[in-house]
């Protein structure tokens, strides 16, 4: 009846090191009623979980220390007392950092195809794309014609936000890390242009890649790539605010050019969202997702790591810049 889980052994101070993991020896938990055990087949590591690792007050309640850390989970049903539910099903939801998880079915769903590749439901199919989905076309709102920068274009929610504001029609320009990247998003993504923000020449490949300035930028990093492009933003730019990777693990306060004059002369929009507040639109979107999918529109590439007990290196891929698209660990 061996289980492990993963708990948060100390609230990091910068990137989070061995310190801040602690992998720990459970029971298994038969399930009550109204709850189903769990066999993880994928976890996923997200950047919102470093947030969460902080006492700080945010948007979502942090994670306790010597408690288990949560996120995304695809997974196997081993048993059940949940009507509805049965051995052998694939559900996903929001769950433990454990080998095996007894929880009940409130925040669970089956997944809708079993027939695609699971770890899409911690993507494209899952919160990653339900992410890019709204931010774009409920805040950013690209017109066919327009100029749409994604920044952390080569991850998992910057890839997805490229290929839809395609599918929109705009002209795409993705900002990346790195040669390999870049041609990534040329060449098997479609974007219209891609500059790589570890270059010399960044900020004047970022100009020639915008000649018409920028309509909607999507903002992932924050910091200095920031501040370059919205030297490029045109009069009524629309900027969702999805993250801001590069001060994560900032020990002090990051200072940079004071935005207020540049949103005043564009008159732009810059709005940071949480996902959540569009869940009533979930299925819909679900359903237009899946569609893209499957008709080849959108492509998904996903970095895996092997090995439950390497969760906390998947987790550092993510501010190290080792992930391509979705980092996901295959249990």
């Amino acid at each position: 009846m061996k289980n492990e889980q993963f708990v948060l052994a100390n609230r990091p101070k910068g990137t989070p090191d061995d310190n801040t993991f602690r992998l720990e020896e459970i029971s298994k938990k038969d399930p009550s009623d109204n709850e189903v055990m769990i066999k993880p087949l994928y976890i996923s590591v997200d950047p919102y979980m470093r947030g969460r690792m902080s006492d700080a007050e945010s948007y979502v309640a942090p994670f306790e220390v010597d408690q288990p850390l949560h996120g995304h989970v695809v997974g196997e049903v081993l048993a059940s007392k949940a009507e509805g539910f049965a051995e052998g099903d694939y559900v996903v939801g929001i769950m433990p950092w454990q080998r095996y998880i007894t929880i009940t079915t409130d925040n669970i769903q089956k997944v809708q195809d079993a027939n695609v590749p699971l770890h899409l439901y911690l993507s494209t199919l899952g919160m990653t794309g339900q992410t890019a989905y709204h931010g774009l076309l409920k805040i950013g709102q690209p017109q066919s014609g327009e100029t749409v920068v994604v920044s952390a274009a080569s991850g998992a929610v910057g890839s997805v936000v490229g290929q839809i504001a395609k599918i929109k029609g705009a002209k795409v320009v993705g900002i990346a890390g790195g040669k390999e990247k870049v041609a990534y998003l040329k060449d098997t993504l479609g974007f219209d242009a891609a500059v790589d923000y570890k270059s010399d020449d960044f900020e004047k490949s970022l100009e020639e890649a915008v000649p018409n300035g920028v309509d909607v930028y999507f903002e992932n990093v924050g910091g200095k790539i920031s501040d370059a492009v919205f030297k490029h933003l045109n009069t009524f730019s629309r900027i969702p605010v999805c993250g801001t990777i590069s001060n994560y693990n900032d020990v002090e306060q990051d200072v940079g050019p004071r935005i207020q004059p540049i949103l005043i002369k564009n008159q732009a929009l810059m709005q940071g969202f949480v996902v959540g507040n569009y869940s009533n639109d979930f299925q819909e979107a679900g359903q237009t997702l899946a569609e893209w999918v499957k008709d080849g529109k959108i492509h998904t590439e996903v970095s895996v790591e092997e090995g439950f007990e390497n969760l906390p290196k998947a987790f550092n891929n993510l501010f190290e810049g080792k992930n391509l698209g979705k980092q996901v660990v295959k249990i």
